[in-house]
Parts: structure tokens; C-alpha cells; sequence
């Protein structure tokens, strides 16, 4: 294992992303890099201002979640956080904090809250046949 993906591990493994983290890591997955006004702009929030994001997003850069390029004068931020890692993470804590480690709760509990489309239905059950194989 490299010097850098040994960081990146112990960083996803150390940092816990808040809900407003994860909404402005959200972004920068989704686009790349991104300066702070794009990612304002995206999230496109009326409770939350321009210098909230900037703070937040400057706060995420000294705990190592996202990188910022200074050279020019409008910054670039990306994400360092791995998606699936992070995501992973939160949806293991979520089963086991929310629904007692049970995978079928969550399941059953998301399926039954929202009407999921026949498209969702049939990747689900495609996936299901995979898992038994």
C-alpha cells in the first residue's frame, strides 16, 4: 500500500462527516472540483448563505476531507474522501444505531416509506438472485 492511500484510509477511518459535510461532499462527488460559490449554488439552500458553505468547506480542508487549490484566486476544492467508503460507513452506523443491526428492518422500512418504482423493484430483486447464487 502506498504512502497516500495509507492516509486515505486512516483519514475515512478518523473523520466523521457532519449532515452539512456530507450534503457539500454530496456536490464535490457529484461535479468534481468545484469552488465554493458552484458548490453554494448547487445546494442551492435559502437557510444557509455563501460565507456559511466557505466556512464549513474551510473547516472540511483542516480536517483533510477535501483538497483546496490556491494558485488561483477563485480556490478549487475536491473531495479526498472516498464515496462508497463514506457511504458505507454511515449506512453501517445507521443499521446498527437506528435499526439494531438488522439489514431487513432498514430494507422492509425504506421500501415500505417510499414507493419505489417498478425499474427499483426489479434491480432489487436481480440483486437479491445475485446474493443467493
Amino acid at each position: 500500500m502506498n504512502t497516500k492511500q495509507f492516509v486515505e484510509d486512516m483519514n475515512e477511518h478518523l473523520i466523521k462527516p457532519t449532515e452539512g459535510e456530507m450534503e457539500i461532499l454530496q456536490v464535490l462527488w457529484k461535479k468534481g472540483e468545484c469552488t465554493v460559490r458552484e458548490v453554494f449554488e448547487e445546494l442551492n439552500k435559502k437557510d444557509i448563505g455563501y460565507t456559511t458553505i466557505l466556512k464549513i468547506m474551510q473547516i472540511m480542508h483542516e480536517k483533510g476531507m477535501v483538497d483546496r487549490n490556491t494558485s488561483a484566486k477563485t480556490h478549487i476544492y475536491k473531495a479526498l474522501l472516498n464515496k462508497e467508503n463514506t457511504q458505507q460507513h454511515f449506512l453501517n452506523k445507521m443499521i446498527d444505531t437506528v435499526y439494531n443491526g438488522s439489514t431487513a428492518r432498514l430494507v422492509m422500512q425504506a421500501l415500505g416509506n417510499k414507493s419505489a418504482s417498478r425499474e427499483e423493484i426489479d434491480l432489487i430483486k436481480e440483486y437479491l438472485e445475485k446474493l443467493e447464487k
